[in-house]
């Protein structure tokens, strides 16, 4: 066989006098990784050659054929069947090579009016849009989880932290809720990305569009799409709507991280406030008393290699010209990569929140044993007529003697209070108890046990 002959192998070799170096082939070859899209490539060639056949630019039989093909190349692909080249580079040219090896000459019409350019492209935002539907699906779990244990948790007070300090009795499910938030800011987030992700670009072609007299708007509607792409030049080189999920993704794994912060803090001994249940732990190899929370410890992990995969591809992109460009085959691993490792974190967290045993008894002594109820007693005193800045040095104070005879305000005598202040009257025990802090709170978005659960109920309503 010739040096021609060899090059004339590749779809594009015509114009070549030599076969690619094998070193080359191998590097520049996406099969390996972007074999994963096989079923969308698919889903937009059925709908492609159905395209053609209604503009007349295939028969009826000869859209027959492909479909019927495409569909046993499925199968073999989804039975382990179909044996993958890396010569043929992506997995664009390896199905389609299969085609043509089943149907004859008729696969090769499939390609007319379309570059992989725009069908890659296609694919890609196919691929986007069923994951971000799961990953919607797992968010949503773990709100409803959430939810659940916040509900479960009304009543119980724990400490209120700034700092890492003690500040301010809370209630577990008033915590839980704040989680709660940031989630449903992320669902929404996610929501508002999936529009800009659908809308198809297939019929740009390799840049400039075709001459061919396709109808874009029959693939769009056949493909779900909301709409088709308005410039040819644009739609093949864009790739903001991977941009911008990876950038919902990181905040998501952001957010994630710092629940994992505080499962981590709180499963140990030194704080004990809640315990997990063992199947979402390991041990140690040397230790036999440690129970490791490794599933918070790996979520926390693992936002760096997404926040890394949104620099790469805000990096691949900043100076591309347009339109289409091989930088672009390198948004595909970082994009895989974040996908699988949100869906993970989040179904991993979906199946263990629920399952949170809250330690009470430990949660409330530690609240007890921060002066978590000194800005009551300072309101306390505002409200008797003290200014606050007189308040505040009035419970300075008292907070410093309880600490000198390790006392909390509550444990005080109403004789030891009055030394600081004789506007304090009986009625103040009623504020320096962790109950009575966290019930006066008992407005729109605050820790009260009530305003908890209408919290819950209203969150719930959003979710559903």
């Amino acid at each position: 066989m010739t040096d021609q002959n060899k090059s004339s192998e590749k779809p594009w070799g015509g114009r070549f006098s030599e076969p690619t170096d094998a070193f080359v082939e191998r590097f520049t070859a996406s099969v390996d990784f972007d074999r994963r899209l096989y079923h969308h490539d698919i889903r937009g060639s059925v709908a492609h050659a159905t395209m053609l056949a209604e503009v007349g630019v295939l028969t009826a039989d000869e859209k027959d054929q492909i479909i019927r093909g495409l569909e046993e190349v499925r199968a073999d692909i989804e039975q382990g069947r179909f044996e993958w080249s890396v010569s043929l580079e992506d997995v664009h040219m390896n199905i389609e090579a299969k085609l043509t090896e089943r149907i004859g000459i008729t696969g090769k019409k499939l390609h007319t009016g379309r570059s992989r350019n725009d069908q890659v492209a296609t694919d890609i935002r196919l691929y986007l849009r069923d994951e971000i539907d799961a990953i919607a699906a797992e968010l949503a779990r773990l709100r409803g989880g959430l939810l659940d244990l916040a509900e479960r948790e009304a009543d119980t007070i724990m400490p209120g932290f700034t700092h890492l300090q003690t500040a301010q009795p809370v209630t577990f499910g008033h915590h839980l809720l704040a989680w709660a938030e940031m989630l449903e800011r992320d669902a929404e987030r996610l929501q508002d990305c999936r529009k800009r992700v659908n809308v198809m670009p297939l019929g740009a072609a390799a840049l400039a569009g075709t001459t061919y007299p396709i109808d874009r708007t029959i693939t769009a509607r056949l493909l779900g799409f909301d709409r088709p792409t308005e410039n040819s030049l644009d739609s093949v080189s864009d790739r903001d709507f991977a941009i911008e999920f990876c950038s919902f993704a990181a905040l998501l794994m952001t957010h994630m991280s710092r629940f994992s912060e505080e499962l981590v803090l709180w499963t140990s001994a030194q704080f004990d406030f809640i315990d997990l249940p063992d199947r979402f732990c390991t041990g140690s190899s040397i230790m036999p008393q440690k129970k490791n929370p490794d599933v918070p410890e790996l979520v926390r992990g693992k936002v760096g290699r997404v926040n890394g995969h949104l620099i790469s591809l805000l990096t691949l992109m900043k100076s591309q010209p347009l339109a289409y460009n091989k930088d672009n085959q390198e948004d595909k691993e970082p994009l895989f990569d974040t996908v699988d490792t949100v869906k993970g974190s989040l179904r991993a967290y979906a199946d263990m929140i629920p399952a949170i045993t809250a330690r009470a008894d430990n949660m409330r002594e530690a609240a007890r044993r921060g002066f978590s109820t000194a800005t009551d007693l300072a309101d306390y005193l505002v409200k008797k007529g003290v200014a606050f800045r007189d308040a505040h040095e009035i419970v300075g104070k008292a907070v410093a003697l309880g600490i000198a005879e390790k006392k909390d305000l509550s444990e005080m005598t109403l004789e030891e209070l009055q030394q600081f202040s004789d506007t304090i009257g009986e009625d103040v025990f009623d504020v320096l108890t962790l109950e009575g802090s966290v019930q006066a709170r008992d407005h729109l978005g605050g820790t009260a046990p009530d305003q908890v659960r209408a919290a819950v109920a209203r969150a719930r309503s959003r979710l559903g």
